[in-house]
């Protein structure tokens, strides 16, 4: 088996475009599994990323059918950007992209839950296969490893953290008496409710359109706000979050419910599928965050993001290693027992018999197992017919 992505993030695409993808990969991967082209398949949406992940038999018509698909879905122009990864360094980008590394603010810890729930929702859809399972589990296990090791997550921030910097040189006051508004009740929200609290925040309004937002705002210690205009006359920082499209704010919107308020508000829209229309940072008084700004404030994580890297290509070469360990493993198990089987029948020499295969074969499974681990095609098959051999050998 083969493991196929199919990405697409910010260095390789501009925000729009990444929101017209991630708006129409929904449903590809199921597609590709219902039509053969594929065994399993995850696919990972964030504020800044696309990515496909393949389990294929057969990598060429997977790789042909995805990007048929994703491109009658978007257009040619999302489908330019997209990179191909195969086995190990597909495996090595998806370790990169759990520990932080791909991200805009290298570092930031969001993508570790987003990783585990993109694989939750293929496991609950039948999508996965035991490799994609090995890999996205082995992914947050890494994303752990190098953070404990390098202390990447310390060296970096989160996206939510350098956005709301950027909101608090804007407002310029005490964070304790802010009165604030958050839009939506996803990861984000809990994730920006807590950078919030960190900062001393203590009025924090919640708002969705889903409903959800008294059952969000009980359980963080919040106040739900059902009226989205009444909450955004009266409020210093926005955190929008939900990223379910529709630009719940609109400019006309906002100017509003600021109708004769001099008051600066400062509007973070943390959605890829914009929360915000644009038109917001024209209003007077009014400044508007959003990813650009995000990733133009990123800071650079120097030594540990480097460290980082060297770990992952590491790990990534372990996984490998395991798996086609695994894999070449079967004709090696397979040749001993045919070895085994064509023993003497003889009831009162099969146990002596057995004990001086046993002894013959270990050689050539230790070499056939060592040039496993290291790929050498010649000596496993050397190593098997050596093992093949013994099957017409006389065990008496």
């Amino acid at each position: 088996m083969v493991l196929l992505a199919l990405t697409a993030d910010h260095h390789d695409l501009d925000l729009g475009t990444l929101e017209l993808l991630s708006s129409q990969v929904t449903g590809l991967g199921a597609e590709l599994v219902a039509s053969g082209a594929a065994l399993g398949a995850v696919t990972l949406a964030t504020c800044n990323r696309v990515e496909l992940y393949l389990d294929t038999a057969t990598p060429e018509a997977a790789r042909a059918d995805g990007l048929a698909g994703l491109e009658r879905r978007a257009g040619p122009r999302a489908t330019a950007g997209l990179r191909l990864w195969t086995d190990r360094p597909a495996i090595e980008h998806l370790f990169a992209v759990t520990a932080g590394l791909e991200s805009m603010v290298v570092g930031e810890r969001e993508i570790v839950g987003q990783v585990r729930t993109a694989l939750a929702d293929a496991h609950a859809a039948r999508l996965t296969t035991p490799l994609l399972e090995a890999a996205f589990q082995n992914a947050s296990r890494v994303s752990r490893d190098v953070e404990a090791r390098t202390g990447l997550g310390a060296a970096g921030r989160s996206m939510v953290a350098v956005a709301l910097d950027i909101a608090g040189a804007d407002l310029a006051a005490d964070w304790s008496a802010l009165r604030t508004l958050l839009v939506g009740t996803g990861s984000y929200a809990g994730a920006s409710l807590a950078a919030l609290r960190e900062r001393g925040v203590r009025d924090v309004q919640v708002h969705s359109g889903s409903g959800r937002a008294h059952a969000f705002a009980e359980r963080h210690g919040a106040r739900p706000a059902p009226d989205l205009v009444a909450a955004l006359a009266e409020v210093h920082l926005v955190v929008a979050c939900s990223g379910v499209g529709g630009v719940p704010l609109s400019a006309r919107r906002l100017s509003d419910a600021r109708a004769g308020s001099g008051r600066p508000l400062v509007v973070v829209d943390l959605a890829l599928a914009h929360d915000v229309e644009p038109a917001v940072a024209d209003l007077p008084g009014v400044r508007l965050v959003t990813m650009r700004d995000v990733a133009a404030h990123a800071p650079d994580a120097g030594e540990p993001a480097r460290a980082a890297r060297a770990d992952v290509a590491a790990a990534a070469a372990r996984f490998e290693t395991d798996r086609r360990v695994r894999a070449w493993d079967v004709r090696i198990v397979a040749a001993r027992a045919q070895v085994l089987a064509a023993l003497p029948d003889d009831p009162d020499g099969l146990a002596a018999a057995r004990r001086r295969a046993h002894t013959q074969m270990h050689g050539p499974t230790a070499r056939a197992r060592a040039a496993a681990r290291v790929g050498d095609e010649t000596a496993y098959e050397e190593a098997l017919a050596e093992l093949s051999a013994l099957v017409t050998a006389a065990f008496s």
